[in-house]
């Protein structure tokens, strides 16, 4: 039942505590402000997500099977001590991204809305092994919302200044109408091929995300 419970919760899981939302909603932005709705297809954008996810999320998941998951099989630790060893990781890298970000505040804001948390006088006296999870969640996820989207406004503006040019010169030339767009989007291709811009995206979000060091407490 535990391994089914796990099993369904899954994607849920994947899309509330891991990188996955700022990757797959920046590659997103990424295919419409270059103009190509369909291409590359949601599938591939949602692997290649996927794989990136894996990639920042691998010491996190190490982590959980040294402390909590090895133990556990092992029978050197019953399953509530389990649950609690596999959630420290995770705890620690979704807060570590919250502070990197800026986005303390969130936490806050939702704690307000929790009555029967008891916040102490000072909001620096507060740890993040105590804020509940159904504070840290939402505010994670707002956290990578807000980055995401901050990312999306970079990556956009150079392709919306190539539209309003393009657009400009069709305008001056008479040409009222032709669609900028059909115009535009070659050389929205050119500019990204020529710049290397898959890696430059997947640099630049690499490097958004706090490096997790592994066995650190």
């Amino acid at each position: 039942m535990i391994v089914l419970t796990v099993i369904t919760l899954a994607p849920s899981i994947m899309i509330m505590t891991t990188a996955f939302v700022r990757i797959l909603m920046v590659l997103a932005i990424l295919r419409q402000a270059i103009g190509t709705n369909q291409l590359p297809p949601s599938q591939v954008i949602t692997a290649l997500a996927l794989f990136l996810t894996l990639l920042v999320m691998m010491p996190v998941w190490q982590d959980v099977y040294k402390d909590a998951v090895l133990p556990f099989q092992e029978r050197r630790i019953g399953l509530e001590p389990a649950f609690e060893k596999a959630q420290a990781p995770i705890r620690r890298f979704m807060s570590e991204q919250i502070v990197n970000c800026g986005n303390t505040e969130d936490i806050f804001v939702f704690l307000t809305y929790i009555r029967d948390f008891e916040m102490p006088p000072e909001p620096n006296g507060l740890t993040w092994g105590q804020v509940p999870w159904r504070a840290l969640l939402p505010a994670f996820m707002l956290n990578e919302l807000k980055t995401a989207f901050l990312i999306g406004f970079q990556i956009y503006l150079p392709f919306l200044v190539l539209d309003m040019v393009i657009a400009s010169v069709m305008v001056s030339m008479g040409m009222m109408m032709l669609p900028p767009t059909i115009i535009s989007l070659p050389f929205k291709l050119m500019l990204f091929v020529l710049m290397d811009g898959w890696q430059l995206v997947t640099v630049m979000l690499l490097q958004t995300f706090q490096p997790y060091i592994p066995g650190i407490v």
